[in-house]
């Protein structure tokens, strides 16, 4: 079975810094209608950074979307023609003063597909010493490096929420279960 979701007619919402909302009517595999609401967003990255001492570093910020601080690895938005390496280096060194002597690729995923075409490049990245962090004018983080088993505790406290922070930590805890 073809499971296409063909676009009959689309109209874009809204026009934002970060998202477009578009509203598409499409015609089903059943030969029906329906709407669809689509956020589109140009991607990310997220950087998993683990210091000389083996620790995770982080940054904690305040999410309006939750109403609540969290722990994350760092990330950011990439920007337009921006090659997904270039924004995992850039976004480091913006928040947390780290700059990437290597970076490896890990994975890429959609946050959100059933309404959301964000993807996330997640890598790993190779740091030294730390530099002062220059972060955007409307953007508050505070950079903390924990160890993996506080990471952990943080993710069953939910301090830790997010899917890439999670997905991050779950691949320390492999790849040193495989050491």
């Amino acid at each position: 079975m073809d499971f296409t979701e063909k676009t009959i007619s689309g109209e874009r919402i809204y026009s934002g810094k970060v998202i477009n909302v578009d509203v598409e009517e499409v015609g089903l595999p059943n030969g029906k209608t329906s709407k669809r609401e689509l956020v589109r967003h140009p991607g990310a990255v997220a950087v998993i950074a683990v210091t000389k001492e083996n620790n995770i570093v982080m940054v904690r910020q305040y999410r309006k979307a939750l109403e609540k601080e969290i722990l994350e690895i760092p990330a950011g938005k990439m920007e337009a023609g921006e090659e997904p390496h270039v924004t995992a280096g850039r976004e480091l060194e913006e928040e947390t003063g780290y700059k990437p002597l290597a970076l490896k690729k890990i994975a890429s995923f959609y946050t959100a597909p059933g309404f959301c075409d964000e993807l996330v490049h997640l890598y790993e990245a190779d740091i030294d010493k730390p530099g002062r962090p220059f972060t955007d004018e409307d953007e508050f983080v505070q950079v903390e490096e924990i160890s993996l088993q506080e990471a952990e505790e943080a993710v069953q406290q939910n301090l830790i929420h997010d899917a890439k922070t999670m997905y991050a930590v779950q691949y320390l805890r492999l790849r040193i279960n495989e050491q």
